[in-house]
């Protein structure tokens, strides 16, 4: 049997017709329901973005206070801890040169008697310790109060590292100044006195931005992990190079 395109076109106009009054209005009115939900979640994620960012940057700046400095104004300790970063070719890149550089100051100013370059000695970019021991040597640093973490894989496993491999209660840590509360906030959390040293950066102001950015998400991370003081990646047997460099005694010992 067949079927006349006219008829069918007149069924389809019929069947149109029978549709119920208002289902365009009440599909136009789910459309703009959906859009005020999709908003509304919105807003409430970014609120609670807010909330737990800020909370984070709140506890990492109130635990840092006054323990931030800049070079000219750093404290003594006895030992200055120089958080790994990237690097090139076996060179530092611009971050971590500027750490560098300010523990050169440190060390030649007399306010340490010991560097520990802490980073991953098989990090995607290199061995970052090695890089950071050498160009302190460049830079005039006598090699023998350099020590080496080639363990430091993060902020959190340094500080902990510092605490439970190299025994250290008192140091001043380096790196750049968006960086230092968090680092600061961690150390002193895991039993460190520590004090932060601000390093320069001759960076983009891209590549500053991205990092801070980055920062706040990193911090946020901080929290539960100074809370819950978890074990390092990485937990070697103590050592007391750093000791024996500054002539402390052992933790506990009398």
């Amino acid at each position: 049997m067949r079927t006349n395109v006219g008829d069918a076109d007149a069924k389809g106009a019929k069947a149109f017709r029978r549709l119920p009054d208002g289902f365009w209005l009440h599909g136009a009115m789910d459309k703009r329901r959906w859009r005020r939900l999709a908003l509304r979640l919105g807003l409430i994620t970014v609120g609670v973005a807010a909330v737990v960012i800020g909370g984070s940057m709140t506890w990492s700046y109130s635990a840092s206070a006054n323990h931030r400095f800049e070079v000219a104004d750093a404290p003594s300790a006895p030992v200055a801890i120089v958080l790994g970063a990237k690097i090139q070719d076996d060179r530092p890149l611009p971050f971590l040169v500027g750490r560098l550089d300010a523990t050169v100051d440190l060390v030649k100013a007399g306010k340490v008697k010991a560097v520990l370059v802490s980073g991953a000695a098989d990090g995607t970019s290199g061995n970052e310790t090695r890089a950071m021991a050498e160009y302190l040597a460049e830079k005039g640093v006598d090699p023998k109060v350099v020590v080496v973490d080639p363990f430091g894989l993060d902020t959190y496993d340094t500080c902990a590292r510092a605490v439970q491999v190299y025994g250290i209660d008192r140091a001043l840590l380096v790196t750049q100044s968006y960086h230092l509360p968090r680092a600061v906030a961690l150390c002193r959390t895991l039993g460190i006195q520590a004090d932060g040293v601000a390093a320069t950066c001759d960076c983009s102001v891209f590549s500053l931005a991205r990092n801070r950015a980055r920062e706040w998400l990193a911090t946020v991370g901080a929290v539960p992990e100074a809370i819950w003081n978890r074990a390092p990646a990485v937990l070697s047997t103590p050592d007391a190079a750093v000791r024996d460099l500054v002539g402390a005694q052992p933790r506990g010992s009398r």
